[in-house]
Formats: C-alpha cells, sequence, structure tokens
C-alpha cells in the first residue's frame, strides 16, 4: 500500500532573540529540546504529491497528537508557539531556579497543590515516566505527566490522564498564566526561558485539573533545573552516563552531583543502577538530607525477562515482593530496567517497602503495564520494509538502542538513518551502530543545531567505511534511499530501516510517514 510522502518545509534558524539579552556562552545542550524550539513554530508539512514511499501500515497511532482540526484553534496554538519561541530556548539558559520560584509565588505556589515524582538521569526518563503515569492511572489515581522533549507536537509535554492536554487547553493555560509571566519579566536580569514558561503552565495546570500526583521529568541536570520547585516525595534517577559534559561534568560522578539536587530531605530515592562513582555521589546526597534509597540490584530488579510478540514478559522484584509475568509491550532489555524502577517509584509513593509491606495488587501492575506506549523508542512505524524509529541521541543510548536491535529483529540487512545535533558525541554514538548497520545513510532535520549532513557523513566515513555511507540532507530523500537500499536484498529478505541519531529527526520522520 503507497503512502504520501509528506515534506517538511526547512528552517535553519530560531527567532532572533531581544538584543539586550547576552548569548549563554554555553550552549550545548542536548535533544532534550523541544522540536518547536528548535524550527520555526510555523514549520509547515506540505503534500509532495510525485512522491512516495513503498510501504506497509504499521501498528496503530500512537498517542501523539495531530495539529488541531479547527482553524482557529491551530491559528492560537501557532500563535503560542511563536511566543515562547521568542524566549530563550532550551540551548540557552542561565543556571537558576530563581525566575521560576518567582512565577510561582505570583501563581499562589501551584506546584505544592499535588504531590511528586521526580525524575532524572542520562537516559530512560521519558519511558520511566510514562510507565509510572500508567501505573498510577490503573490505580485510579488521576495523573499530570511533564516531559521533554516532545516529538511532534508541543501540547505532548503536559498530559493529564495518560493523555496530552487538547490544543484549546494548551492556549487556555498559557492565556491564564502570560500577565504573571510578563510581570515576572519585568522584575528580573533576564526573561523567563521557553522551558521555564512551559514548567509554569504544566504545574497551573495541574493544579487546575486537578490531579492526584504530579509525574515530572527535569529538562537536565537537576539542581538548576526549572522543574526543581517541586518537593517530589520520590526521586527517581535513571541510568547516568555522559552527556551535557560542558554543563554537568565529564564523569559520572561529577554528572550525579548536580542531577541528585532534586533529592529533598525525608524522600525516598528509587536509584538504578550507576556506575560506582555516580552511586557513592548519591548516596551521600541521601544521607545528607535524611532521605531513604531504595537501589536497583538489591532492594528492587529485574528478576527474569523473555522475548514475546510485540514486547517482553517480565518477572519484576518491588520494593514488596515479587509481580510474575508482567507483559511490557516494548523492546529491549533497557525498557526491563526502566519497568522495575517505574515500580518501585510507585510502591514507594504508596508507602510500600517496610519489612512487612505487601505488593501491590498483581492483576492491576499487569493491567497498567500492558498499556505502556513510549512514542520514538524502538517504535515500528511501517512494514515491507520494516521502519524502526528511536530517539537515542548519545553513546550509552545507542549502545542500548543497538542491543535491543539485536535481540528483538531479524534483519538481514539493516540500514541506519541518522540526523544528530553537532553538540553531541557523534563518533561514539556512530561507534555504537557500526556492528549491526550494513550501511548508513546520513541526514539532517530541521533544527539550527542539527550537524551538517556533510560533516556528520566525514565522521561516518571514518567510522564505517566510505562505501558504506551515503549523503542525503533532505530527510524525506534520506528516508526514501534507506528503503531502496533495505529492499535490495528482496521483499521477504528481512531488510530493515533505523531512523535515530535526534528526538528531531525521528519527529519528522514521524510525519513524513504518516504517523502525526
Amino acid at each position: 500500500m503507497s503512502v504520501v510522502l509528506r515534506r517538511l518545509a526547512y528552517v535553519s534558524e530560531l527567532p532572533p532573540h531581544d538584543d539586550d539579552r547576552p548569548a549563554d556562552p554555553d550552549d550545548a545542550f542536548e535533544d532534550i529540546v523541544g522540536a518547536e524550539t528548535d524550527r520555526d513554530p510555523d514549520l509547515a508539512v506540505i503534500e509532495a504529491g510525485s512522491r512516495t514511499l513503498r510501504t506497509q501500515a504499521g501498528p496503530p497511532e500512537s498517542d501523539v497528537p495531530a495539529r488541531p482540526a479547527d482553524p482557529e484553534v491551530d491559528r492560537a496554538l501557532r500563535a503560542v508557539e511563536t511566543e515562547l519561541a521568542g524566549r530563550w530556548g532550551e540551548t540557552k539558559l542561565e543556571p537558576s531556579v530563581s525566575r521560576i520560584a518567582a512565577l510561582m509565588d505570583v501563581l499562589g505556589e501551584p506546584q505544592r497543590a499535588y504531590p511528586s515524582i521526580h525524575i532524572t538521569g542520562t537516559n530512560g526518563k521519558t519511558s520511566t515516566a510514562r510507565m509510572i503515569e500508567a501505573l498510577f492511572s490503573a490505580f485510579e489515581l488521576r495523573t499530570g505527566r511533564y516531559t521533554s522533549p516532545h516529538v511532534q507536537s508541543i501540547t505532548e509535554r503536559i498530559s493529564l490522564d495518560g493523555a496530552p492536554i487538547d490544543a484549546e487547553r494548551f492556549v487556555e493555560t498559557y492565556d491564564d498564566i502570560k500577565p504573571y509571566v510578563e510581570m515576572v519579566d519585568s522584575q528580573q536580569e533576564y526573561r523567563l526561558s521557553f522551558f521555564e514558561v512551559l514548567t509554569g503552565m504544566a504545574y497551573a495546570a495541574f493544579a487546575d485539573a486537578p490531579v492526584d500526583v504530579a509525574v515530572v521529568e527535569v529538562g537536565m541536570g537537576g539542581s538548576w533545573d526549572a522543574t526543581n520547585v517541586i518537593d517530589g516525595s520520590v526521586a527517581v534517577i535513571t541510568p547516568i552516563d555522559l552527556d551535557h559534559t560542558d554543563r554537568l561534568g565529564s564523569t559520572p560522578g561529577e554528572i550525579a552531583k548536580e542531577k541528585s539536587g532534586i533529592i529533598k530531605p525525608d524522600a525516598t530515592v528509587i536509584m538504578s543502577q550507576q556506575p560506582v562513582d555516580a552511586a557513592k555521589v548519591i548516596l551521600k546526597k541521601a544521607v545528607e538530607v535524611d532521605a531513604t534509597v531504595a537501589r536497583e540490584g538489591l532492594e528492587f530488579g529485574v528478576v527474569a525477562r523473555q522475548v514475546a510478540v510485540g514486547g517482553q514478559l517480565l518477572t519484576l522484584r518491588g520494593l514488596g515482593g515479587e509481580y510474575e509475568e508482567v507483559f511490557l509491550p516494548l523492546h529491549g532489555e533497557h525498557q526491563a530496567h526502566n519497568a522495575a524502577v517505574a515500580l518501585a517509584a510507585v510502591e514507594a509513593f504508596f508507602g510500600i517497602g517496610s519489612q512487612h509491606a505487601r505488593p501491590l495488587d498483581i492483576e492491576t501492575i499487569r493491567k497498567a503495564f500492558a498499556t505502556v506506549s513510549s512514542p520514538g523508542r524502538l517504535e515500528v512505524v511501517r512494514r515491507s520494509p520494516t521502519i524502526v524509529l528511536d530517539a537515542a541521541h548519545n553513546p550509552a543510548g545507542a549502545r542500548a538502542t543497538a542491543a535491543a536491535i539485536s535481540e528483538v529483529f531479524d534483519f538481514s540487512r539493516l540500514i541506519g538513518v541518522v540526523g544528530a545535533s553537532g553538540d553531541k558525541d557523534v563518533r561514539g554514538f556512530l561507534e555504537a551502530f557500526e556492528p549491526i548497520f550494513a550501511e548508513i545513510v546520513v541526514t539532517q532535520n530541521s533544527s539550527h543545531r542539527s550537524m551538517d549532513a556533510d560533516a556528520l557523513a566525514a565522521i561516518a566515513v571514518e567510522v564505517f567505511g566510505d562505501d558504506r555511507v551515503q549523503v542525503e540532507p533532505r530527510l524525506d530523500d534520506a528516508l526514501e534511499a534507506a528503503i531502496t537500499l533495505a529492499e535490495e536484498e528482496g521483499e521477504y529478505a528481512g531488510g530493515g530501516v533505523l531512523v535515530t541519531g535526534s528526538v528531531i529527526t525521528v519527529g519528522e520522520a514521524r510525519l513524513l510517514l504518516g504517523r502525526g
């Protein structure tokens, strides 16, 4: 079945910042950015009727929202995106919580209207947040979830009851807090940033709902992240690895010092498996603030896992006991570990963890995990050939993705489509995929931070060799080229395509492949 290939109108720069706002000298930031921040909010998707992708329909649509059907609402949403894009983006920040704290003060401290679980780490934060959200929903708690970046729509960042808030509510929330934002702007050395305003919107929307519990993912780091005005009763720290080294430090231990800043007095810390130096820093912080720590591999963890159709079957050891035959519809060993962390976080929230505590209801746990989705994380979007999207963007994420691909898919010929940001360890990223990619098509996304395709190709040639690298600066051309290469083995020979390198690349590929 042919599908019309839709093209993106590419742009290269953010709207200009006010001249009196100095550029942040430490611009490097990961793809923890939102696509709409790094590109024109009027990013257009236009039909290219002469081009087709020879693919078959994949799984049902995920919970990534499309643009609003109502033209007036769509125009209003674009107007809000334009205003937000005029602020400091997530690539520019001054490390302080003073501005967001001032905004919370004039809003009446909405973040204190509900208990929170706060999540930091290098990889796995969004998937873990989604699992925690699913577990709370299964126990009939009303949830608010704040995650970043978004895959396609800015509204994805703020979710209520497991679904992104609709565009109309997003606009209303912005309009409600806008006068207070402007008040704080007038009193601060720097205006509130894109991420700070969105954080304020999320906390206000959760209070207005109201929610029973908020699940909040940091933007970057922890101590001075805008989200860190909440007092999370549970602090979750997913695996720490090298990323944002210009901001956070050059070793896992140095990075852990910043990330452990989300640990509040008397909180419970759910710590995934960590490098030794990172674990020492986290434990030291917990002792300083009298927090309780539960460690993966000791107090909780993955007992057993086996690959199953559409995901994996797990036995998890939680803080209160074992949970058997838990089906998780996500691929990869790393997602099994994320599930163990999510389960322990919810148990800790409910007060489970004492020696005599009983486990949560097993059927409710099974029901919850069976509903989990995580768009852009080993997501199969097409068949014949199979096209997989994964938002890995650093070496640790790439290694986890490569291992999962090898475990789950039996590709006879896998073609990589890679569009990365220029501030990443691109060589380390490519080296992780070298053993599993037969060939690689290097490209670039619409972000002004995207690495130039030719520059990326130069590194790719050093890793893969000249005969395994193809350059297609436009993402639509790159997808076409990769599909052609995957099909060289024949229609039923098991060729596949993996699109990776950046959340923005994955989001734009979803649009091109008709998934948004």
